[in-house]
């Protein structure tokens, strides 16, 4: 895990896209907010994370070194405990909503694919917490798959990391339903750039990361500078998924006060 390139105006389309989502979900979710105090901002109940990351996968895609693309195209066909058959391609969608969980690594450390079975056999989650976190990470899933593809969108997959709060209830943390944290492609497209075997559209993450791959090898090699133009259009695409998402226009506030300034100012006043 490693910081790529400073992007403009990710972080507040992060926190509203994930604030949207964290509304939409919370039916079927606790979650870890408390207030949303600046656009940049989410205060947070303080929560016992859950060692496990839930990773929800709809297609055979991906381009690090936890996802099953990679691995099934190195000839894996026991991934996650999971039985892929022969004959799938890149980008197809899968036969079933699958969970591919990881352990989640400590800082500048990776993330490790695990079993379900594993999860439970070393002691990071009882069977019955393992059980209560699959469901709930489907349910999410199968919510924002829903709600985007009322939107002209395909949520591909997706992470969720979960915590205990002070009563011992399991809450959504960190960020959910982001271009950071999950995959969205554009749904009019699809078939016709599968067909001609091109990658579909996609509005997250992916976008630098394949640019970066294309360039070095990101986990071993220093990151090459990234190019303002490069960064613009990358920002662009968290716009226009933010938009998309949620029906809204993503507004920066037209002030000369610089945005640091403003958060603790914003910060200052939420907390009194």
């Amino acid at each position: 895990d490693r910081g790529l390139a400073a992007v403009p105006f990710k972080g507040q389309v992060l926190t509203q896209t994930a604030k949207f989502w964290f509304e939409a979900t919370r039916d079927i979710c606790p979650n870890h907010v408390i207030a949303y105090p600046d656009p940049n901002v989410l205060v947070c109940k303080n929560l016992d994370m859950l060692p496990v990351e839930m990773v929800v996968r709809d297609y055979m895609t991906g381009s690090t070194n936890t996802s099953i693309w990679p691995m099934y195209q190195a000839g894996a066909r026991e991934m996650y405990g999971i039985t892929f058959p022969d004959g799938l391609s890149k980008n197809e969608k899968l036969w079933d909503t699958i969970l591919t969980p990881t352990t989640k690594a400590a800082q500048g450390e990776h993330d490790a694919p695990i079993t379900a079975e594993e999860i439970v056999e070393t002691g990071l989650l009882s069977q019955e917490r393992w059980d209560e976190l699959a469901r709930l990470s489907l349910a999410v899933f199968d919510r924002g798959r829903e709600i985007a593809a009322t939107r002209g969108l395909i949520l591909v997959d997706t992470k969720f990391e979960f915590g205990l709060d002070e009563n011992g209830e399991v809450c959504l943390a960190d960020e959910i339903l982001t271009p950071d944290s999950s995959r969205f492609w554009l749904a009019d497209s699809y078939a016709e750039r599968l067909a001609n075997g091109q990658d579909p559209q996609g509005l997250d993450k992916e976008f630098l990361r394949l640019w970066v791959r294309e360039r070095c090898d990101p986990y071993k090699d220093p990151i090459p500078d990234i190019p303002d133009d490069t960064l613009v259009e990358f920002s662009g695409r968290y716009i226009r998924l933010f938009e998309q998402v949620t029906g809204l226009t993503f507004e920066v506030e037209d002030t000369d006060q610089p945005v640091l300034e403003r958060v603790r100012h914003n910060l200052q006043s939420f907390m009194g």
